[in-house]
């Protein structure tokens, strides 16, 4: 008899009767990835979760069996561990390597991805962090860096191997790099991939290492470099230099180095993109009457015409005094705020001609009375 307890395969993977194969399947995968024994050892409940979603998946990916449960439900399934016997439920397991390989990366059978390839391996870039000034920034600059640098091995010219021997086919991986071990779970055989013990990942190794450099084949020593830092140039952005990052293996060439540049704040400019923003405090009689203010910009000083009755918080726009395009095609521009630049002391003669001027405002018609003295 069947399981009257047991839940409907459906439901157990949230998806409706009409479901596609790759509905089906995306339902299992986020189950199996959110209760994989493997990731809750010892949590009996998501063991427990992850065999009724299997089962599930089991029948519903198969399109005999699904349309069999679809016309008897459960009562076409009876048998040993979670509605199949210990045979059919191994098989049906073993057909899941493609998701348990998207999964966790090629520790199921059926995951993995490919030997590793015996010839010529590029290197691997490196990053150096610059920094840099706010000005070297805009308009570029050129930089001596002094960095750690994996040079190749003059004892085994690169090969890693004593007085130069090259480097044969890994026997325990037969050169893939890689190691397959394989154990009886509950759920079927399991197999593991990892890196290969005897030639590091690789899959060439030599027979006798090199003194000089264990047999890496490259020594460590210190380069110095010059970098040239292009104008335009933002917070965060990186300059390649090819063929000046880690070494390659199997006579592969070197990889690059990635300068990424840091640049330090300036106290009178806020950069956003390619534009600038700044603020300038104006005298108030040249607010109220308009005239020619002085504006520092990181190309000099510039003349700017203010208008009469100019309001505190008004913005101007000076064109091309931004940042320079990284591309070399214009410049950005310079957004200056205007506020008015009240003086904190001042002589009788400045207090008397204020006084007079309040005092003319309050005789205007429709003006309030000013109060104070």
């Amino acid at each position: 008899m069947a399981d009257e307890k047991k839940r409907d395969y459906y439901e157990v993977l949230g998806v409706s009767k009409t479901a596609s194969d790759d509905e089906i399947k995306k339902a299992y995968r986020d189950l199996a990835k959110k209760y994989h024994p493997d990731l809750h050892p010892g949590d009996k409940e998501a063991e427990a979760k992850f065999k009724e979603a299997s089962e599930a998946y089991g029948v519903l990916s198969d399109a005999e069996k699904r349309k069999q449960y679809d016309a008897v439900g459960h009562a076409g399934f009876g048998g040993g561990f979670g509605g199949f016997d210990s045979g059919s439920y191994s098989d049906m397991f073993s057909g899941f390597g493609d998701i348990f390989g998207d999964i966790f990366g090629g520790m199921f059978g059926g995951g993995r991805r490919g030997a590793r390839p015996r010839g010529p391996v590029q290197g691997k870039d490196t990053t150096y962090v610059l920094r840099i000034n706010f000005e070297e920034a805009v308009f570029g600059c050129e930089k001596e860096i002094e960095l750690s640098y994996k040079d190749e091995c003059r004892a085994c010219r690169g090969t890693g191997g004593k007085d130069g021997e090259k480097p044969v086919t890994c026997k325990t991986c037969g050169g893939s790099g890689e190691v397959v071990s394989s154990q009886r779970t509950p759920f079927g055989m399991v197999s593991r991939t990892s890196r290969c013990p005897d030639c590091g990942g690789t899959g060439m190794k030599v027979a006798h290492k090199c003194p000089s450099c264990g047999g890496t084949g490259y020594t460590n020593t210190r380069k110095r470099l010059k970098v040239r830092i292009p104008a335009g140039i933002d917070n965060g952005q990186g300059v390649r230099v090819r063929g000046e990052g880690e070494p390659g293996t199997n006579g592969g060439g070197r990889g690059d180095l990635i300068v990424e540049v840091v640049v330090r704040a300036n106290p009178d400019f806020r950069r956003d993109g390619t534009d600038l923003y700044a603020r300038v405090k104006v005298p108030y009689p040249t607010m109220v009457m308009g005239g020619d203010i002085t504006i520092a910009t990181l190309d000099g000083s510039v003349t700017q015409r203010i208008a009469q009755g100019t309001q505190s918080g008004t913005r101007v726009r000076i064109k091309g005094k931004g940042v320079p395009r990284v591309n070399g095609v214009g410049r950005g521009d310079l957004f200056v705020d205007l506020d008015v630049d009240i003086p904190v002391s001042l002589t009788d003669e400045q207090k008397t001609a204020l006084k007079e001027y309040r005092d003319s405002l309050s005789r205007q018609p429709g003006k309030k009375k000013f109060f104070g003295k």
